[in-house]
């Protein structure tokens, strides 16, 4: 067994010494993407929806890597400071899948890394297949 680094280009997670994602066999585990661009700025500060947007395209960022996209996430976390403003969240998550969508978990919590950062999305998606209903 292996494990193959996956990462975006640029790579904002290598000065915090931190990994974007890692294929091992047929599976990706991908660390959480927050609403940051490829250049470190932070996107929709105060908004939820816009944050969710950028962590998406961070997550495509990474799977196109390892030649993936979207259709290859089976699993995602995604953990909101605010679970009043979820919904928007989630209108935003969901307009990058076909149906059927991943399985997914959101969870309120106190705190991400920034104090202006208002959601986090963790992924795991198979390298062999793409979701069907």
């Amino acid at each position: 067994m292996s494990a193959k680094q996956l990462r975006s280009t640029p790579d904002n997670f290598e000065a915090f010494g931190i990994a974007q994602a890692y294929q091992v066999d047929g599976l990706v585990f991908m660390s959480g993407q927050i609403a940051w661009t490829l250049d470190g700025q932070v996107v929709g500060e105060g908004d939820m929806g816009a944050q969710a947007t950028q962590a998406m395209e961070n997550i495509g960022a990474v799977l196109a890597d390892g030649d993936m996209d979207m259709a290859n996430i089976v699993k995602m976390t995604v953990y909101v400071t605010d679970m009043a403003k979820s919904q928007d969240a989630m209108a935003a998550i969901n307009g990058f899948f076909d149906a059927p969508p991943p399985a997914i978990t959101l969870v309120q919590v106190v705190a991400l890394a920034m104090p202006e950062i208002m959601i986090e999305i963790d992924a795991i998606a198979s390298t062999t297949s793409k979701r069907e209903a």
